[in-house]
């Protein structure tokens, strides 16, 4: 049986200017650069550079051309359009631009790719047509890292399927210990163990690079597990000729691809969003001046205005132009007023996030940071959290110390032995350093390192070291361990 009945619902629901807007203040630098350069061109009554006229909205405000039954509204006051904040023009260019304004242009070199390199060494050597397509396959196989990560067998079907080339196994691995003859050494591998022994092969002979061949050829997983008493009695050698071999294994590049500096890999460049000095003992925040864009509204459009509203005859191709032109106009009071809200709600946001942090802006010390998560930050500066989040997850700030992203300064707390919180980086930091200080012949275990942070004050449970050592990217003990 169907029944009709009313429902009222408060809801709220964001307007396309206030999604587009929160898409602007998510923008990096270089984004938002884009961003202001495509607006240019899609909106004629918006343009860069000082103006210099009077503002177009103190002239035609509320203004109405009633011709008959049709009226055709000039308003271009845009106020509903973003939100109830009123902020003096001068509060928003206020400590806004940094010392250096001038736009640079970033040139990028157009290399040589890593594959191309190969191939340019490929055509110095002597191959009949057959070795030639199979070798050029080969060299087409190579990863980024530099090794052929396939099955010989694999490569001749392929070489069968696609190149219509009917090789066998062992014409194949003739042709890659050519290739593997390419530079840089140990190219064309298809293990680890195989690219570090094509750079020993190549090494001028001596004691140690022999033991150390010996060490890649024969006994490579205990090598890679540093079973060092092993190795030592298997050898027959003393520790210092076995360091000695180490010494030549670890100068080795174990992923020879990343080594060629021809390579046309994109690099992405960062621009600080922002740049924190220390002057006099205090923090100065800036927003880098590429952020706060000189735009106004076209003279040329409301001088289309002007004269329409002075046009005693007015036409229905004018009442039309007219229109377009308050979309236009429109258009573009909006774009100006956002930009100068994401300024602001830029600054605002970093300048609270600089002074929760002022212990580690000073000093630079990781083991200053506060525990400082998103809601923190919201509540100071009553904002929405996703607003803070759209500026912390892309935006960069050029420190004293180094360009920092400035998601990496908020982190989860703990609580200490005296029952304060502090922050998980906090803890990180004090236990790379541990890690770092500790005997390497005798690396600490994960057991050792909890005992030695609750000394510190900090009761860690070893699976949470466990954790944080894994998130600092440093492996177990065992592995810690040197000779």
């Amino acid at each position: 049986m169907l029944k009709q009945h009313l429902n009222l619902k408060l809801s709220q629901k964001l307007s396309p200017q206030q999604i587009q807007l929160m898409k602007m203040i998510q923008l990096p630098t270089q984004a938002f650069e884009q961003r202001i350069s495509q607006e240019l061109e899609e909106n004629p009554a918006l343009e860069g550079g000082k103006e210099e006229t009077e503002d177009y909205e103190d002239e035609f405000n509320n203004e109405e051309y009633d011709e008959g039954n049709e009226v055709i509204e000039t308003d271009i006051n845009v106020d509903d359009y973003l939100s109830d904040d009123e902020v003096p023009s001068y509060k928003l260019s206020a400590n806004n631009y940094s010392a250096d304004d001038e736009e640079r242009q970033m040139p990028y070199a157009a290399g040589t790719s890593f594959t191309q390199y190969l191939m340019q060494q490929l055509s110095t050597y002597r191959l009949d047509d057959e070795e030639e397509e199979i070798a050029k396959f080969l060299v087409g196989s190579v990863d980024e890292s530099g090794y052929i990560r396939r099955e010989i067998q694999d490569i001749v079907d392929d070489l069968a399927f696609t190149q219509n080339v009917y090789t066998t196994e062992d014409k194949v691995e003739k042709v890659l210990k050519t290739v593997q003859e390419l530079d840089p050494a140990g190219v064309a591998a298809r293990d680890l163990q195989e690219c570090l022994l094509i750079q020993l092969e190549r090494r001028v002979p001596s004691p140690p690079v022999t033991l150390a061949i010996s060490i890649i050829e024969d006994s490579f997983d205990q090598f890679s597990k540093k079973h060092y008493k092993k190795l030592i009695q298997k050898f027959d050698i003393t520790e210092d000729q076995l360091r000695e071999a180490i010494h030549e294994i670890e100068s080795l590049n174990p992923k020879p691809g990343g080594t060629y500096s021809g390579n046309n890999r994109i690099v992405e460049h960062v621009v600080p969003d922002f740049a924190i000095k220390i002057v006099d003992g205090e923090l100065d925040l800036t927003l880098n001046g590429r952020n706060a864009p000189e735009l106004h509204v076209s003279h040329d459009y409301t001088n289309m205005l002007k004269g329409y509203k002075e046009s005693k005859d007015k036409s229905k191709a004018q009442k039309d132009a007219v229109m377009f032109i308050k979309q236009k106009l429109d258009a573009a009071k909006w774009f100006i007023d956002a930009i100068k809200q994401r300024q602001q709600t830029l600054f605002i946001t970093m300048n609270s996030i600089m002074h929760h942090q002022k212990e580690y802006f000073l000093t630079g010390d990781e083991r200053k940071l506060k525990p400082m998560i998103l809601k923190d930050i919201a509540d100071k500066i009553n904002m929405d959290v996703s607003t803070v989040s759209r500026v912390a997850n892309s935006k960069y700030v050029d420190t004293p110390y180094g360009t920092k992203l400035i998601k990496e300064f908020f982190s989860e707390s703990m609580k200490n032995d005296q029952g304060e919180d502090v922050s998980t980086k906090e803890i990180k930091k004090i236990l790379e350093i541990t890690i770092s200080e500790e005997n390497k012949r005798k690396p600490l275990t994960d057991d050792k390192l909890a005992k030695i942070l609750l000394e510190k004050g900090y009761p860690i449970a070893r699976r949470t070291i466990a954790k944080y050592r894994e998130q600092l990217d440093l492996p177990v003990a065992r592995l810690r361990k040197e000779i």
